[in-house]
């Protein structure tokens, strides 16, 4: 029996139109490590879709993006505060911490977001004994794929940039959040005074590569020319990477970045929808988080282990809290109401 996933938008392969920007970019010669013209070219186009005041490369994965967007701003002393669900936290393995030495501090949060006033209560100063914090790091969407508002992501920059530290948004699904909000990346990020950002691309529809881009490069200036430095050192460095540059420009080519996202956005509506006129709530299933973007979270708390694995055998989804058989759905541009349609009838069914 072939699966059905919501596990994870990462499970959604490549897009059709993505593969053949790869095979296009496989003809003839062309200088490595990106050192030629054509992957220049294409970060420049990325530069200018963000504003042109900023520096933006190409590194292999997520977890590397956010290493080397970090490392570029931390000191031997320094600490990272970010919210304690942050994937740099919980799904990184330590690879921030073990990279650049630094301590991440885990802060408090809601939803998968930080407010103002937590964070003000971990800027301490100038005691010897201490580390020193220096960045926050932020989900935009969040772990939750939940969704900061304008207002409150400039909040957070606004107070960092008060204490002499800098903001990190890891947009690993940033299209996500600019297709939900009606909004261009540039409007969430530099609009925003956010200093960096990774740039993410794998989890909607892009084959291997993300960017990571440093803005106001007179303020951020030695971060942004310590990049490709860092950028080497973590491994990150791809020596062919016009195919990186392939699929960015096809990604960003008529807003397909933004139709994908938004795709995977109204399916995890429509997934909403169909659940919330499904008996299945009045049975005791109910939503943990907020729907902003492409991720479900409910409760199937009713079912038994029995019936909660019978259901997996048909559908790829990972429990988030198994004391309240917390489930995640994802939902990529792959998704189709099909999917989502079979998904319910067998959840009442299993119910029923």
């Amino acid at each position: 029996m072939k699966q059905r996933s919501f596990g994870s938008d990462n499970h959604s392969g490549v897009h059709p139109l993505i593969l053949k920007a790869i095979e296009r970019a496989n003809e003839g010669y062309c200088f490595g490590y990106g050192e030629d013209d054509y992957t220049e070219s294409v970060l420049s186009e990325i530069e200018t879709l963000l504003g042109g005041n900023c520096k933006a490369l190409f590194v292999l994965n997520g977890t590397g993006a956010n290493v080397v967007s970090l490392a570029s701003f931390l000191k031997p002393f320094s600490t990272v505060l970010a919210p304690s669900c942050a994937h740099i936290i919980e799904d990184e393995c330590g690879a921030v911490e073990r990279f650049s030495s630094c301590r991440i501090t885990a802060l408090p949060q809601e939803g998968g977001k930080v407010r103002p006033e937590t964070v003000k209560e971990f800027l301490r100063f100038g005691d010897q004994h201490k580390v020193q914090p220096i960045i926050l790091s932020i989900s935009q969407p969040t772990e939750f794929e939940t969704l900061y508002s304008v207002e409150e992501i400039r909040a957070l920059a606004d107070l960092m940039h008060s204490s002499g530290g800098y903001i990190h948004v890891d947009g690993s699904r940033i299209s996500n959040a600019a297709a939900a909000m009606n909004l261009s990346v540039k409007q969430l990020t530099a609009d925003l005074g956010v200093d960096v950002l990774s740039f993410g691309g794998t989890k909607n529809g892009m084959l291997i590569g993300e960017a990571v881009v440093v803005f106001d490069l007179k303020k951020n200036k030695e971060m942004a020319q310590n990049l490709a430095y860092i950028r080497k050192q973590a491994t990150q460095l791809y020596s062919k990477n016009r195919f990186i540059a392939a699929q960015f420009e096809e990604y960003l080519k008529d807003g397909l970045y933004l139709k994908m996202a938004a795709h995977s956005n109204s399916m995890a509506k429509y997934l909403e929808s169909r659940l919330r006129a499904s008996s299945a709530m009045q049975k005791g299933v109910y939503f943990t988080q907020n729907v902003d973007t492409n991720g479900v979270y409910i409760s199937l708390a009713p079912l038994s282990d029995g019936q909660l694995e019978t259901l997996r055998q048909k559908y790829i989804f990972y429990v988030w809290r198994e004391n309240i058989k917390e489930v995640r759905l994802m939902c990529s541009f792959r998704t189709t109401t099909e999917d989502i349609d079979c998904f319910v009838e067998d959840l009442e069914k299993i119910l029923g």
